[in-house]
């Protein structure tokens, strides 16, 4: 019998070298829109992929600021899933001077991240429906599951969201 060789792809075998700066599907934003009101201000984009007018881009160094006084309402944050930790920590920083953040990761549950900084500080919603941040292949969702942490709105906990039903 032939042995076909394994092809070395996806999260686990490109970490740190696969592309970071998809924008976050419309639909999805919706849904979290209509869930947790509007983005006032976005901690990591780019002009093409922002989700709000104001936002912080690699030049403008999201970890130089305040985020608690950029503005009273809803912070998005993206961040590039390479390197989570540092944005998983000002987070909760931030989230703790008052700050009210959206937080989109993969739900690496058992991280140290997770752990140290969302896990009971903020309120996580496990989204139920996988995205899809590539709009070049619409039927090729991200292989994770993913979360969205919520600081400064609720109470620390956790809840399954159908984010595809309104």
């Amino acid at each position: 019998m032939k042995q076909v060789p394994l092809l070395k792809t996806g999260a686990g075998f490109a970490r740190g070298s696969s592309r970071q700066n998809y924008r976050t599907p419309p639909n999805f934003m919706q849904a979290a829109v209509s869930r947790f009101g509007p983005i006032a201000f976005d901690l990591a984009a780019e002009p093409e992929n922002a989700q709000a007018e104001r936002y912080l881009t690699e030049e403008r160094d999201a970890f130089t600021f305040h985020w608690y006084q950029l503005s009273s309402g809803n912070l998005w944050l993206n961040p590039p899933f390479s390197n989570i930790e540092p944005w998983a920590e000002k987070c909760a920083v931030e989230a703790a001077k008052g700050a009210r953040i959206l937080f989109l990761t993969p739900a690496s549950v058992g991280s140290n991240w997770f752990r140290d900084h969302v896990f009971d500080k903020a309120m996580v919603f496990a989204l139920n429906g996988r995205l899809h941040f590539d709009p070049a292949r619409p039927k090729w969702g991200y292989p994770k599951d993913c979360i969205l942490s919520v600081y400064g709105i609720y109470s620390p906990g956790f809840e399954i969201w159908n984010w595809k039903k309104l």
